[in-house]
């Protein structure tokens, strides 16, 4: 499999979350020498009763917690949003190889926007990156969520 096959796995794990009324975020961790697929994740955040549980967070800990370990080093992660800044620090202090993403978001965002957390000198480890893989299909899904979101808002208040 190549990284849009992975990135297409995540964005299934968005879609899920979607359909669970969370915001659409999908995450794998994999292990490249072998192509295996380590741990799986969608946004919990909403409903799940913890702020932590983004789709990344989840997955590394699974990850952690199968592997019985707590770095992850030679693992590479796939989700289909560019980490938030609590993401991309736990991305760093896993020691993730490499950090392939999807969809670039300038709100949020804390890898190739906003604090751009890995080119700090206070981050001890810096994951390769690889943004933008599936970026089209990725903004998307987040941008259909978001609307039908707001007619949902705007419709309750009539």
């Amino acid at each position: 499999m190549n990284a849009e096959d992975y990135m297409r796995l995540a964005l299934e794990l968005a879609a899920e979350a979607a359909a669970k009324d969370e915001v659409p975020v999908g995450c794998l961790i994999v292990n490249p020498a072998d192509g295996t697929i380590i741990a799986a994740a969608g946004n919990l955040s909403q409903h799940g009763g913890d702020a932590t549980d983004h789709a990344e967070i989840l997955a590394i800990r699974a990850a952690c917690r199968k592997l019985g370990q707590n770095r992850l080093r030679d693992m590479d992660i796939y989700v289909t949003l560019e980490p938030c800044t609590m993401c991309a620090a736990a991305i760093s202090f896993a020691r993730l190889r490499c950090l392939y993403f999807g969809a670039y978001d300038t709100k949020g965002g804390a890898v190739a926007n906003g604090v751009r957390f890995y080119d700090q000198p206070t981050c001890h480890h810096r994951p390769q990156l690889k943004g933008g893989i599936l970026e089209a299909e990725c903004a998307k899904l987040l941008q259909d969520f978001f609307k039908k979101k707001r007619r949902k808002n705007t419709s309750e208040n009539i």
